[in-house]
């Protein structure tokens, strides 16, 4: 069983920082794409970041030059550092990852974390 883990969620103010975290655990073989995807009230689930095994990365232009997304393959994580934050940013994030498992590629999503940003 594979699981992914967010961490880092919460209640800031509009201007400020937060950086969510996602952790991998469990039996699998390899790690692919990772990224990160929110949604907010009453609005579909829509992409915020990913990034490639071999990091290459790509953003929703509405966080570009905003948020960046990273990952430690060794702690098979992935974070995504979020900086002047906006109240339309409010949101749950989840994480999303592409896994090898079985000899065969699945996708995972974490449970999500709520980002609430006050104006």
């Amino acid at each position: 069983q594979v699981q992914l883990v967010e961490s880092g969620g919460g209640l800031v103010q509009a201007g400020g920082s937060l950086r969510l975290s996602c952790a991998a655990s469990g039996s699998f073989s390899e790690i692919n794409t990772m990224g990160w995807y929110r949604q907010a009230p009453g609005r579909q689930r829509e992409l915020v970041a990913v990034i490639t095994g071999g990091s290459s990365t790509n953003y929703a232009d509405s966080v570009k030059c905003r948020f960046t997304i990273s990952r430690d393959n060794a702690k098979v994580t992935v974070y995504l550092q979020m900086n002047s934050l906006k109240p339309e940013d409010t949101a749950v994030y989840y994480c999303n990852a592409w896994i090898v498992r079985d000899m065969s590629l699945h996708e995972y999503w974490g449970k999500g974390t709520l980002v609430t940003v006050s104006s």
